[in-house]
């Protein structure tokens, strides 16, 4: 079926089926050059701009909640048109009816809804409290179903993050195929699906398929109405450039009214668009002005996009973040380049529209990515610490070359895979399970189970390492069947509908984990081994502290006796998360991975044999150590780079803070270096890098003297993603200015 929207596009088998992948590949034109062509933002846009700005500044004095709408339950027809000034507006649609209001999703937890209204001063509609006094929402049946063992380790906080009360997100709707084939088109193609099973057996999977199908049709005519209500017809492919952005945006759009989950990514659209701005550029339709004005307008819709927390989650994942991962760059299977000149327009935006962490731009790095376009984001990264790395070198050969990023360094075949999330396990806190005997260390209750503890003077590693295999053992079967329970009660009570019905009938599965206190065990088990670790006991006899003597080899200094720890650690437990059953037979992952949770693990985390203080913060990420780092940043990226990424395909997270004078005196010295450091690292194969390039005197002024204006928009990288820096509570800024800031290459 030839559409005539498509004219003057190259044919093929996205023609005939959807794949927009092969349209992508027929049909974009890579881009070598440099980013002389780029425009500056028009009157327009900045006048818009500053409207938005006033907005967050309001938001920001009525404690980062502007608005609360109590009285609607969000879907995505639930609301009428909102604009932020109608006639001003290129790209239109949001989330409820006014900019930054925020809507309510009860179906993952009424009681999470009520509590996060309650936070700011709201109350909820006794109307929607009628509601769900009869519906069983996603945390209703998880609660129910939890066993004690379970409720123990989430509550001490051997098992944190968990999605058992909100969207689990992760899951990237294809936004891309509304723009290039149109609702109608895609509503047959899944009424096709749902036909073809009519000749199977209705096994539970294909019941529950069926029922999957129907959903997913209904959400895709709802997404069509939405449209409407805006003044569109999104039944039929895109005509132009900014119908591709409006079909995109509105796809995007109704996931984020329909979930709140913890990552709504938005995917890997800038090369697809800048096949539909090429065309209107040669046709006349397009100038290189409008043509940035467009995504400027769509950038800066991405950028108000809002979901209603709780104040606990926001403890977890701190500075508001929504995670909405836009991928730019990498490499073609066939060798040429995916950057195009609105990847270049893409990164602009952190220029027409001023710093912001929304949306969360990554750079998928090659060290053959054009040399221009390496420089113009190493430049960005050393004027605004906006933007972060991951290695497509490493990612391609597994997910192809039309991956996404789900999240903040999750990698995911765009359109044909999704993945179930499943936060994190303290393995540092495992590892005092392991000396005490399963006793908490913090609540001196019995969370684990009732093994025999260490009850010598002195740790031995070879009493030590047993223990902590057999209690990582348990630890590893009880985070996996959780994960299995909440993905379960997910799809029964909060399904994605909407992001679903733009993902193959046919998808792949994964199964994230992940693990925090990762650099801690490495250098608490390395301290047992290399050093004599003394135990100091309270009057119960459990272990409360640890009294070091002589030195020990440490994480981060590429030192291959602490990092090879490391190796370990990461392939034994992804090993004992592989040989359980995970749900709907995905395949398990893991990562190193942490968000700004590292504050909430250390906080429920005793003393370690490394010698971190009790209810301290963890080192995020795979980052090593506060204070490990000893040999400056290469020594500390080599350490990290040893870690094989075939073993953490959810990712593996490290953020580097640089002082501006350790790369150069001069911005262009400072760009040189910074690119030579990204080609070596990523050489190493390791698999992703945030950079901040800042002293620590300008986050201590930050903190004291927030109102600042240069203050406003100064966005950080933290594990995986950007905030505000002011957005952070005063514990997480605490921790971002504990760690280490290389002064030395």
């Amino acid at each position: 079926m030839i559409h005539k929207n498509w004219d003057g596009f190259t044919g093929g088998k996205w023609q005939e089926e959807i794949n927009v992948r092969d349209f992508i590949q027929k049909n974009y034109r890579e881009y070598t050059g440099d980013d002389s062509f780029l425009s500056g933002a028009t009157k327009r846009t900045k006048e818009l701009m500053k409207r938005v700005n006033t907005l967050f500044e309001v938001e920001k004095q009525f404690g980062g909640v502007l608005d609360i709408d109590t009285e609607t339950i969000s879907t995505v027809t639930a609301y009428a048109p909102g604009y932020i000034e109608k006639d001003k507006e290129i790209i239109v649609g949001m989330q409820t009816n006014r900019p930054l209001k925020r809507g309510v999703n009860p179906f993952g937890g009424i009681r999470m809804a009520r509590q996060a209204c309650e936070a700011y001063g709201y109350k909820l509609s006794d109307s929607i409290e009628k509601q769900f006094k009869y519906r069983t929402t996603h945390n209703d049946g998880v609660f129910k179903a939890y066993t004690d063992e379970m409720r123990k380790a989430r509550h001490s906080h051997l098992i944190t993050g968990l999605p058992d009360a909100y969207g689990r997100g992760r899951i990237i709707g294809d936004y891309r195929r509304v723009a290039l084939y149109g609702i109608d088109r895609l509503i047959e193609e899944k009424k096709k699906d749902k036909a073809a099973l009519s000749g199977v057996n209705f096994d539970e999977e294909h019941i529950r398929l069926s029922e999957e199908l129907s959903n997913q049709i209904a959400a895709l005519t709802d997404i069509k109405k939405m449209a409407e209500s805006y003044g569109y017809d999104i039944s039929a492919p895109a005509a132009n450039a900014r119908e591709a952005v409006q079909w995109t945006y509105f796809a995007y759009l109704a996931a984020i009214k329909e979930q709140n989950g913890a990552a709504m990514s938005l995917g890997r659209v800038s090369t697809f668009l800048d096949v539909y701005i090429e065309r209107d550029l040669e046709n006349g339709a397009l100038t290189e002005r409008q043509a940035q004005e467009l995504m400027d307008d769509f950038v800066m819709k991405l950028r108000i996009a809002r979901h209603l927390r709780t104040p606990e989650y926001n403890e977890l994942f701190g500075g508001d973040p929504m995670w909405i991962t836009e991928s730019v760059g990498g490499m073609g299977e066939d060798g040429r380049t995916l950057v195009t000149k609105n990847s270049y327009r893409m990164l602009n935006t952190l220029y027409t529209l001023g710093s912001s962490p929304e949306p969360n731009l990554t750079v998928l790095y090659s060290k053959r990515l054009p040399a221009a376009f390496k420089k113009y984001a190493a430049k960005i990264s050393v004027v605004s610490s906006s933007i972060q790395y991951e290695n497509d070198d490493v990612m391609r050969p597994i997910w192809g070359d039309d991956y996404s990023i789900c999240c903040c360094v999750s990698a995911t075949q765009t359109g044909k895979e999704m993945q179930f999330f499943g936060a994190r396990a303290n393995l540092a806190k495992c590892l005092l399970y392991a000396i005490n005997g399963g006793v908490d260390e913090k609540s001196h209750e019995q969370c684990g189970p009732n093994y025999a503890p260490i009850t010598g003077e002195y740790l031995s590693y070879d009493e030590v390492l047993p223990k902590y295999v057999k209690m990582l053992d348990w630890l590893a079967g009880l985070y996996v069947n959780v994960l299995n329970l909440i993905q379960y009660m997910h799809d029964k009570y909060y399904y994605e509908e909407a992001e679903m019905a733009l993902i193959d009938t046919d998808v792949r599965r994964t199964f994230a984990t992940g693990i925090a206190g990762f650099s801690h065990v490495i250098d608490s088990l390395s301290a047992i081994k290399y050093a004599k670790v003394k135990v100091v006991r309270d009057d119960t006899g459990l272990a409360t502290g640890f009294d070091v003597e002589g030195d020990f080899p440490k994480y981060g200094n590429d030192d291959d006796r602490a990092d090879e720890i490391g190796v370990w650690l990461l392939k034994t437990f992804l090993e004992m998360i592989k040989k359980r059953h995970t749900y709907r037979n995905s395949e398990a992952t893991t990562s190193i991975l942490t968000i700004t949770s590292n504050v909430v693990y250390g906080k429920y985390t005793g003393a370690l044999p490394d010698g971190r203080a009790a209810f301290t913060p963890f080192a995020p990420g795979a980052n090593p150590s506060y204070g490990a780092e000893q040999n400056g940043l290469l020594a500390s990226l080599n350490s990290v780079a040893k870690l094989p990424y075939h073993w953490a395909l959810d990712g593996i997270s490290n953020t580097q803070t640089i002082n501006p004078e350790a790369l150069g005196h001069s911005e262009g010295e400072r760009v040189e270096n910074l690119v030579q450091v990204l080609d070596g690292y990523f050489d190493q194969g390791a698999h992703h890098l945030n950079v901040n390039v800042f002293g620590k005197e300008k986050l201590l002024d930050a903190m004291e003297h927030p109102e600042k204006e240069e203050y406003a928009n100064f966005t950080i990288r933290v594990s995986g993603y950007a905030v505000k820096f002011i957005d952070l509570t005063r514990e997480q800024q605490m921790d971002v200015i504990s760690r280490t800031c290389h002064a030395v290459l």
